[in-house]
This record gives structure tokens, sequence and C-alpha cells, in this order.
């Protein structure tokens, strides 16, 4: 059974380095993308880790932006087109950490190859759900670069009359845990070859925000593959900070990280705290045989 791993980094090279350490196993391959607004020489030298590949048309990724989807799509396109066949793609960004040992990861994959795991907001009671419409109801110029965009962003929508969404992503499902996943390969294939034959979903994406914590959960939800989705991500995320980001996880977390049902977490920054991650390190050596099955 074999993992690719797609990792959207940023920033913090030797955090990054330390990840794939992490998730190291002779099954496990890691396609990582750069953000092009950062300066690549500091990261070259992970290309001599085995199993690494770095890619090579980077994009700008935007917070909110759909960039960070063509961004997703790419990394999904590329690992299909390996001649090694993958069972799971698995989407982390650098901040994110295993909870878990590589043997259990694995073993706890190795029999679910028919499963995919993604997360999304089940009531539609949520913060996310009340601001759900607005994200793809209006224009919006996250990607763009040009002066003045975003008062050109209030007059467009207030002369513009209110986006609906297309048919093929409706019904909606989402939420702030849906950006990372866990996906089979049928999933995968399905998902690129649904950006490759749906031009017009993509230009009208290209306007909305925040569409990574809603278009991947919709258009698998809404594929032939929607009863082999499970509901769970098996992501760590404490949003108690309030607003738009998550909480970074220090070594005042590490309890509730270590009792953790979840395999992955995010976020974690090495130049705020090194600490707790050390101690998940320990944790994952002293229980590296441990049966997972969640």
């Amino acid at each position: 059974m074999r993992i690719a791993h797609l990792i959207i980094a940023h920033k913090n090279p030797v955090q990054l380095e330390r990840l794939i350490g992490a998730l190291n196993h002779q099954d496990a391959y890691f396609y990582i993308h750069i953000d092009k607004k950062t300066e690549i020489t500091p990261f070259l030298y992970l290309e001599n880790i085995e199993r690494v590949i770095l890619i090579k048309d980077r994009m700008i990724c935007n917070w909110g932006g759909f960039s960070f989807i063509e961004t997703t799509i790419k990394l999904v396109t590329l690992a299909l087109g390996s001649e090694l066949k993958y069972d799971f793609f698995n989407l982390l960004s650098a901040q994110d950490y295993p909870l878990k040992s590589t043997e259990e990861i694995h073993n706890f994959f190795a029999n679910k190859t028919r499963t995919s795991f993604l997360s999304f907001d089940s009531s539609t009671a949520t913060v996310w759900w009340k601001e759900a419409e607005n994200r793809y109801a209006k224009f919006h110029f996250t990607d763009l670069n040009f002066k003045f965009k975003y008062l050109i962003q209030k007059i467009v929508n207030a002369m513009m009359p209110i986006r609906k969404i297309p048919s093929s992503l409706s019904p909606l499902y989402g939420g702030n845990k849906s950006c990372w996943w866990t996906i089979n390969r049928d999933c995968a294939v399905y998902l690129a070859d649904f950006f490759k034959r749906n031009s017009e979903i993509k230009s009208f994406l290209k306007f909305t925000w925040g569409s990574d914590e809603f278009v991947i959960a919709t258009i698998l939800m809404n594929s032939p593959y929607y009863n082999e989705i499970v509901n769970e991500n098996y992501r760590y995320i404490d949003w108690s900070g309030g607003g738009g980001h998550p909480k970074i996880l220090k070594i005042e977390d590490i309890d509730p990280l270590l009792k953790s049902e979840m395999i992955f977490a995010r976020k974690f920054d090495l130049d705020q705290d090194v600490e707790v991650l050390d101690k998940i390190d320990l944790n994952n050596a002293l229980f590296s045989n441990r049966t997972v099955d969640l």
C-alpha cells in the first residue's frame, strides 16, 4: 500500500524536512509544492532525500484564493502520472505533523483502500455554513494582482447580480476542516478528471473565496464514490482562538494531542515551539507497534 503525501509549503525548510522524516516509510512518497512567492533555494536540498519530488511548475498561493485548489489539483495530477500506483493521496501543509508512527499510519490505511477520508459540517447551524453563500455568491479578486483591486471588487459586487453556484457543485459540502484530506485512488482520478473536463467550473471558482473549504468535498460527495467517503479526515485542529486561522499548537497542548484519536495535527511552528514536536516524536517511538483501528 503506497501513499503519496501532497505537501503545500511556503516557509521553514527545516520544519518541512522534519515532517518528511516523521512520515518516512518505504511506501511513502512526497510531492512538495513551494509557494512561488517563496525563494526556492533553501528548499532544494530536500530533493536529496529519497522519494521526495519538488514541483518545478510552481504557483503563487494566496490565502483564501482558488490558487490553493489549483495547486492541489496540480499535485494530484502529478502523482497520478507516476509509474507507481498510489493507493492514497494525502494532502498536508508543511505545518502539519503526524500523531502516529509511520507503521501505525500505514497499517491503518492498508485495509481501507476502498475508503476516502474527508470532513464536512453536518449541521447548517455552524459559523462556516452561515458565511458559505458569500464565498461564491459574490466576486472575490483574491488571486488577482492590480491596484485598487478590492475597491473595484466592491464596485463590481454592487453592480452585478448574485452569483449562483453551478448545478454540478450542488448540494454544497464543506467546513473548516475540509481543506485537508486523505483520498483513495478512485477519488483522486475522479477529482483530476473533473477539473480537466469542466473548464467553466474553474472559471466560476476563480472568483470565489475559501473554496478549499468546500470544493473538493462537494465534488467528491456528488460523485459516484460518495458512499465510500468517511466524514472524518483524522486531523486535530484547534479553532479555539477564533478568526480565520487555527491555533498554533505548543507544548501546553501536548496532553490533548497525545490522547487524541486523530492521525495528523495542525498547525505547528518550529520558530515558536519545538518541544511539542519532540514530545510527539518520543510518544510515536514508544508506541510504534501499537495497532490503530479508529
